[in-house]
C-alpha cells in the first residue's frame, strides 16, 4: 500500500486587533468610569438631602433636578441654544481676531510694545465691570453676549498664539532662508503650523471663557438664555431650575470644548499629544 500523505496542519496567526476597535474600548472604558463616578456623587448627595431634611430651596436633591428637566425639556433646550449661539459667534469672532492680532505682534516690535501691553492692562479689567455698558451701549440682544464672549475669550487665544508663531525652531528659519524663501512662505510653510497646537490650547481655554462671559452678559441684561433663566428662578426661589441651568451649561460646556478637541485631533494628527493618546 502506498503511504498516505500526512494532512497538512493549517495555523491560522491570530489576527491583529482593529486600532478603531482598541479606541472604542477605551473610550467606552472611561465613559463607564465617568458614569460610576457621577452615580456614586448623584446617590450621596440624594442620601445627604434625606438623611439631613435639607429643603429643596436650599439644596434640592438630584431626583427634583431631574424632575425639574423633564417636566418642561424643551424650554431648557431653547434657553441654551440662545447661549450656545452666542457663545459660538463670540469664540469665532475671538479666534478670528486674535489670531490677527497676534500675528501682527509677531511681525511688528512696534505693536509687540503698545498694542500686547494694552491687552494685558484691558484683560486686567474684570468684565463684569463693564458688561453694563454693553447694555447701555448695545441693548438686551444677542449682540451684547457675542461681545461679551468675544473679550474675555480674545486674550489667551491671542498670547498662545503669539507662543506659537515665535516657538520655531532657528534651524528651519536658517533653512528657508538659504532657499529665499519669503516672509509669507516662511509664515504658511513654517510658522503657521507650527503654531497650530499652540492655537488650539488656546481655543479650549477660549471656548471655555467665551461661555462664561455669554452668562456674564446674560446676568446683566438679557430675556433669554440659561444666564436669563438662572437669575429668574434664583429670584422666585426656584432652586431646583436654577440647578437645572446649571446642569445644561456644564453639559454645553463639555461639549463645546469636546468639538474643539476634535478639530484639533482631525488636523493635527501628526502632533505627539494625538499620537501619545492614541498608544496607550
Amino acid at each position: 500500500m502506498t503511504p498516505q500523505p500526512e494532512a497538512a496542519v493549517m495555523v491560522q496567526a491570530p489576527l491583529p486587533a482593529s486600532p478603531w476597535l482598541g479606541k472604542l474600548r477605551k473610550s467606552a472604558t472611561q465613559f463607564g468610569y465617568l458614569l460610576a463616578t457621577l452615580a456614586i456623587v448623584l446617590l450621596g448627595w440624594e442620601a445627604a438631602c434625606h438623611v439631613f431634611h435639607i429643603g429643596a430651596y436650599l439644596l434640592p436633591k438630584p431626583s427634583d433636578v431631574i424632575r425639574q428637566i423633564a417636566e418642561d425639556p424643551v424650554f431648557l433646550l431653547r434657553h441654551g441654544l440662545v447661549t450656545a449661539a452666542a457663545t459660538l459667534a463670540g469664540f469665532v469672532l475671538a479666534t478670528t481676531v486674535g489670531i490677527l492680532i497676534a500675528i501682527l505682534i509677531v511681525y511688528s516690535p512696534f505693536l509687540e510694545k503698545t498694542l500686547f501691553t494694552a491687552l494685558v492692562a484691558f484683560n486686567a479689567i474684570p468684565k463684569i465691570a463693564i458688561a453694563p455698558l454693553f447694555i447701555l451701549w448695545i441693548g438686551t440682544g444677542l449682540e451684547s453676549k457675542v461681545l461679551m464672549a468675544f473679550l474675555i475669550a480674545i486674550f489667551p487665544i491671542i498670547v498662545d498664539t503669539v507662543v506659537g508663531l515665535r516657538s520655531i525652531d532657528p534651524a528651519q528659519l536658517d533653512l528657508v532662508r538659504t532657499y529665499r524663501a519669503s516672509q509669507v512662505q516662511t509664515f504658511w510653510k513654517i510658522r503657521f503650523p507650527n503654531a497650530l497646537p499652540s492655537i488650539f490650547a488656546g481655543m479650549k481655554v477660549g471656548i471655555t471663557l467665551a461661555l462664561i462671559g455669554t452668562i456674564v452678559g446674560e446676568f446683566v441684561g438679557a430675556n433669554r438664555g440659561l444666564g436669563f433663566v438662572i437669575l429668574q428662578a434664583q429670584g422666585t426661589y426656584q432652586t431646583p431650575l436654577v440647578f437645572a441651568a446649571i446642569a445644561m451649561l456644564s453639559l454645553l460646556g463639555v461639549v463645546l470644548f469636546n468639538l474643539i478637541d476634535w478639530a484639533e485631533r482631525l488636523a493635527l494628527p501628526w502632533h505627539v499629544s494625538n499620537r501619545g493618546t492614541r498608544g496607550r
